[in-house]
């Protein structure tokens, strides 16, 4: 996979290597999309232990992202970031085929 087409930030890299230590588990967050969600679809974020034969990976500081061709189609170009402030803590995901958005950041439509 292009590593152009798919990014995990660093600040996003850092945090997925701190909670797969903490767990015991390789350092590779899965991206997928499932229907759902205050506008249609909704971003869902879990550790992988390997990536499956079709998905496609991008690979930053060591740390593995990987998304499956479903989810793929939904969020080709997306930049994966993790971000700090007074409201919480979180995985964002700036994604360049939503047309639309929700407060909280975790619902998309396309």
């Amino acid at each position: 996979m292009d590593q152009h087409s798919l990014q995990l930030s660093p600040s996003a890299a850092a945090r997925v290597a701190a909670i797969a230590s903490k767990q015991g588990k390789p350092a590779i967050l899965r991206l997928a999309v499932e229907g759902g969600g205050c506008s249609g679809f909704q971003y869902k974020f879990g550790l992988a232990d390997a990536p499956e034969p079709d998905d496609s990976v991008a690979e930053t500081d060591g740390v593995r992202l990987v998304v499956d061709p479903v989810s793929l189609d939904l969020v080709q170009g997306c930049v994966v970031d993790f971000v700090e402030s007074l409201g919480g803590a979180a995985f964002r995901v700036e994604n360049p085929n939503a047309a639309a958005g929700c407060g909280c950041g975790s619902s998309f439509a396309v």
